[in-house]
């Protein structure tokens, strides 16, 4: 990977890491499913109207947009609203690194060798490490839920795999249009129309700021950057970029949630960090085109 591709994993798990915070926020005053929603109707509004449909079949625009709204977020936004602390949720969504790299040796017949599988190791002993010291930060059905959620995304990285060098932010914004309609019915099922419009009605701008972030910042340049590197190197080598999420993700409750920062996670973080410098320094790929690099 050239040093700016570098660059932006680490821009995007900043974002990644940081959006924990304002999804919290943003589950007091909007119940999950309709948060959700709300977040993907405005990522495909309006720009379907002046983004062409990217050539791609309509079954991988379905897929992603199923796979990241409703089986990502969707259930993320559920399990945060009462189930897991957003420091936890930040690390055990990471999962969907292994389920990545799984998912493409099986699909796309990527190589994996002994230094990853090392890395791998190490990256998620801090991983265990967070888990085993989180207290009762989780229930059973929430770690459950969110590795459903994990694997959810690591099929929607596959997807984006499959697709190959489209214009990303037309597929970001086709492929919302089917995240709606499942989150909506969830929303409607689960929450109900009289909470729905309750929580609309008295929706603060803070609210609303949230949503639009959700929408512009971690849909749109979060997602879109994300699928920039799929799309030019091996999955094997940009899912693990995700590990960082979690060590963002845990600097970021402590500054504006006050969550403690003890000792056993700053040593998490080191083996999370150790375990993708070595992932970055094993795997072997080609030199960039120029294409690629820009």
């Amino acid at each position: 990977m050239p040093i700016t591709h570098q660059l932006l994993a680490v821009f995007v798990a900043l974002i990644w890491g940081t959006n924990f915070v304002f999804i919290e926020l943003g589950l007091n005053d909007l119940p999950p499913f309709l948060f959700a929603s709300l977040r993907f109707t405005f990522a495909a509004l309006p720009l379907v109207f002046i983004l062409p449909r990217p050539a791609v079949p309509w079954r991988y625009l379905i897929a992603y947009g199923f796979f990241i709204g409703f089986g990502q977020f969707g259930l993320l936004f559920w399990v945060m609203g009462s189930h897991m602390s957003p420091g936890l949720s930040s690390l055990v969504i990471q999962v969907q690194a292994v389920f990545t790299i799984v998912l493409a040796l099986m699909l796309f017949k990527e190589t994996i060798r002994m230094p990853q599988i090392l890395a791998l190791v190490i990256s998620f002993a801090g991983i265990v490490l967070i888990a085993a010291q989180g207290d009762t930060d989780a229930t059973p059905i929430g770690l459950t839920i969110i590795l459903i959620a994990a694997l959810s995304w690591a099929a929607g990285n596959l997807v984006v795999k499959r697709s190959g060098k489209v214009h990303i932010i037309a597929f970001l914004a086709w492929s919302s249009l089917f995240a709606v309609p499942p989150l909506a019915l969830m929303s409607y099922y689960y929450e109900g129309p009289a909470l729905i419009g309750q929580s609309l009605a008295s929706a603060h701008w803070q609210a609303w700021s949230i949503v639009l972030w959700q929408t512009i910042g971690n849909t749109l340049i979060g997602y879109g950057l994300w699928n920039f590197l799929l799309q030019r190197h091996a999955a094997a080598l940009i899912a693990p970029w995700a590990l960082l999420v979690p060590v963002f993700g845990m600097a970021a409750s402590s500054t504006f949630l006050d969550e403690s920062m003890p000792w056993w996670k700053w040593v998490a973080a080191t083996f999370i960090i150790a375990g993708l410098v070595l992932n970055l320094r094993s795997t072997p790929v080609s030199a960039p085109s120029k294409k690629a690099q820009n």
